[in-house]
């Protein structure tokens, strides 16, 4: 990295997104949303935090993998955090998140910006992303049928592996 590069990754790892003083922090909401264990989701926010890093330097658009994109989204509901505390105080740049219009060209122009996130990353950071954050683009972009749902009132069992290639 070069020293200014430098200066804005030390800032960026300083940057808490948990508050230390709430029962319920931005991490353990994280863990719950996404059913998630609270270390997994910690080391989720360390590759957001990369990610943004990544935005900042690299002069072209990227995507994130999708659990990346799940502490995006949640960092934006946070307002003050996100828009002055991290955007403005930390990054000093205001960073807009764009999901895709759909269709083929989309699904094309974003799995070449993923690829070409993953490929930066080895670059700042001189190793490779994290396969179980960041993983192939067939998987990033060939499993994207969510939907939120209550695991209180509903049970999620998944489908035997003969029926992962039929869609529902």
């Amino acid at each position: 990295m070069k020293p200014d590069e430098m200066i804005l990754w030390d800032k960026i790892k300083a940057f808490k997104l948990d508050d230390p003083s709430a029962s319920f922090t931005f991490s353990d909401r994280l863990a719950r949303e996404n059913n998630w264990r609270l270390q997994y989701a910690l080391r989720v926010v360390q590759e957001y935090k990369k990610f943004m890093f990544l935005i900042c330097v690299a002069g072209h658009p990227l995507t994130p993998s999708d659990q990346v994109d799940q502490v995006w989204h949640l960092h934006l509901i946070y307002t003050q955090s996100y828009w002055r505390d991290f955007c403005q105080n930390t990054l000093g740049k205001f960073i807009q998140h764009g999901p895709t219009k759909g269709g083929s060209a989309e699904k094309a122009k974003y799995g070449n910006w993923y690829e070409k996130t993953k490929e930066l990353y080895q670059i700042k950071f001189n190793q490779l992303p994290p396969s179980d954050i960041w993983p192939s683009s067939q998987i990033r972009f060939g499993e994207l049928r969510f939907a939120r749902i209550n695991l209180h009132r509903n049970w999620v069992i998944a489908k035997p592996k003969i029926f992962k290639k039929w869609k529902f």
